[in-house]
This record gives structure tokens, sequence and C-alpha cells, in this order.
């Protein structure tokens, strides 16, 4: 069987159509526009203020997203402090860093602050005396959605080491040059 079309119904049709799959895949672009679930931390050796620098960046919508499905369904993470506490004190208790005997660094909570689209976490410890090399274990929201991609840069003497947390990643650690 073969269709035809009038030349003068056919490319209207066809235009019509062409312009309902471009709206269409738009709008569903939007729906899905927020699925890449990402959060960056960066760690910072800072020679002048003598601590090792720990600064936290997660997408404020995936944090609230978490508040919500941890703690209460209402939870307005920009319009209530307690959600701030509450999704700094979950982030605090899955990121760990360990020094070269294995043992954990004992972070100090700094503070948290909303920006624009994300929220901060901060801590900080004073410099390690020596320190060869960083063991990292970052599962902030990994245990929420399977697919959170967590990115770790570690600044040191001008030199960035990175570290990507995703699957079933668990821990990772960089070594440094003295």
């Amino acid at each position: 069987m073969r269709l035809s079309f009038n030349n003068h119904l056919g490319a209207p049709i066809v235009r019509l159509s062409c312009l309902l799959l471009v709206l269409l895949c738009a709008s569903q672009s939007s729906v899905f526009a927020h699925q890449k679930k990402e959060a960056l931390t960066e760690i910072l050796f800072n020679t002048r203020s003598g601590n090792l620098e720990v600064m936290h960046r997660f997408l404020l919508h995936d944090a609230e997203h978490a508040v919500r499905l941890l703690q209460d369904s209402n939870a307005d993470i920009i319009a209530d402090e307690q959600a701030r506490e509450e999704f700094a004190q979950y982030a605090l208790e899955r990121f760990t860093l360990l020094g070269d005997d294995g043992d954990s660094l004992k972070l100090e909570f700094v503070g948290y602050e909303l920006d624009n689209a994300f929220i901060w976490i901060y801590q900080e410890i004073a410099l390690p005396a020596q320190l060869h090399s960083l063991g990292v274990i970052h599962n902030v929201l990994r245990d929420i959605w399977p697919e959170q991609n967590n990115l770790v840069n570690i600044e040191r003497n001008k030199n960035i080491q990175s570290l990507n947390f995703n699957g079933n990643t668990e821990w990772l650690s960089v070594q440094f040059a003295d």
C-alpha cells in the first residue's frame, strides 16, 4: 500500500508533525533535565591557614530530595534551617578522609551555606605534619541514587589530583610526591 499526500496538504502536515516531535522532545528534556546526579568536593591543603579544608558542593534540588526521602517528606531546604542541618549531618556521616595509617582524620564541621542552586558544606582539620597519602570515602547521596557521581579534587602544592566515586566504588586514595 502506498500513501501519498496532496502537495498542498502534505508539506504542512509533515511540518506540523516535525514541530510536534520537537516540542515533545523539548518537554521531555525539561522533565529529565536533572537526571545526572553529580556532586563536587574540593580538598585544599591550605598552608596559609594551616588547615586541610574540605568544601562539598551539592545541587540544592538533590539535597532537598534526599532530606525529603530520609527525614521529612515536607522538608524545605531553602526555607528551613533544620532541613539544611539534617542534610549537612547526613553528608558528614558519609564522607571520611583516611591518613597514612588508615585511621580516620577527625574533620571539624565548619558550616554550610546556600549559593544559588547549590548547598556548600565545609569541614577542616589542622594540616597533618606528615601525610604521604590520603584515602577518601565519599558515599553522600550514593546510598539514595546508585547513579550518583561524586568528584573529588585534591589540591596540594599547586598539584591537583582527582578521584571519581561512581558505581560500586567505596573508597579511593591518592599518593603525594614530597
